[in-house]
């Protein structure tokens, strides 16, 4: 993992340093990848043993899964459980974009400990999950023991 040379915003000195490497990732998928109207989100996420994947949104009128659960399939599927850092950038070079509510959801359900990589520019920072839904639901908590 690399750092780039950011100004740390003044509320978060002691944040993660950002992922360079998965940014990239996203953005060049995103760059590469997302043609036309259906694909133009691109998320990259690390697992914890250092492997990067990525994968596109799949936008349709009925809605459709946003980039970031489109990973969390692509992941499993190449054997990827646990991933550490996650980053969704648009493509026309719009850069990283936060992950919408029910990403947010999700990801906190699938990955409690996952990183998200945010805001603009030269402004990017590594936050816990947590931070981006605090005072969360989490699902597992709220099932009924039926034992």
């Amino acid at each position: 993992m690399t750092t780039g040379n950011r100004t740390p915003c003044p509320d978060t000195a002691a944040e993660k340093p950002v992922d360079d490497a998965l940014v990239q990732a996203a953005a060049d998928v995103a760059r590469t990848r997302c043609r036309g109207d259906n694909h133009t989100m691109a998320a990259a996420g690390r697992a914890r043993d250092g492997r990067i994947v990525t994968a596109v949104n799949a936008y349709h009128f009925t809605g459709g899964p946003c980039a970031e659960l489109v990973l969390l399939g692509a992941a499993a599927a190449q054997g990827v459980y646990d991933l550490t850092t996650i980053v969704a950038v648009g493509d026309r070079d719009r850069g990283v974009v936060p992950p919408c509510g029910r990403c947010r959801q999700v990801l906190l359900d699938y990955f409690p400990t996952v990183d998200v990589i945010v805001g603009r520019g030269d402004r990017l920072r590594t936050v816990p999950i947590t931070g981006l839904l605090p005072e969360s639901y989490v699902w597992a908590d709220h099932q009924l023991d039926t034992d």
